[in-house]
């Protein structure tokens, strides 16, 4: 089973830029797709950013340009740089293993404020 720990959120000024990392302590991390997922306040969890396996990226359009994934797979560890961050990019942050059809595995969620 995959156990999934985010870290570095927080509060950050409009503009400023935080970077999120988030840890698997499983054995299918490498061969799974993984990403990360928002929730903002009141409303429904939504696509931020996804790699597969392979390197393959994609992306929400509200973010190109902004954030970059980026995985580590010989730390089990996925990361989300996020730059140039909005007020509404205020959510609470979820990490995602997934193994199609298989395997699917969530963090706890990470707060992310981004003030104005």
């Amino acid at each position: 089973q995959e156990q999934l720990v985010e870290s570095g959120g927080g509060l950050v000024q409009a503009g400023g830029s935080l970077r999120l990392s988030c840890a698997a302590s499983g054995s299918i991390f490498r061969i799974s797709t993984v990403g990360w997922y928002r929730q903002p306040p009141g409303k429904q969890r939504e696509l931020v950013a996804v790699i597969t396996s392979g390197g393959s990226t994609n992306y929400a359009d509200s973010v190109k340009g902004r954030f970059t994934i980026s995985r580590d797979n010989a730390k089990n560890t996925m990361y989300l740089q996020m730059n140039s961050l909005k007020p509404e990019d205020t959510a609470v942050y979820y990490c995602n293993v997934n193994l199609p059809l298989l395997q699917n595995y969530w963090g706890k969620g990470i707060l992310v404020t981004v003030s104005s």
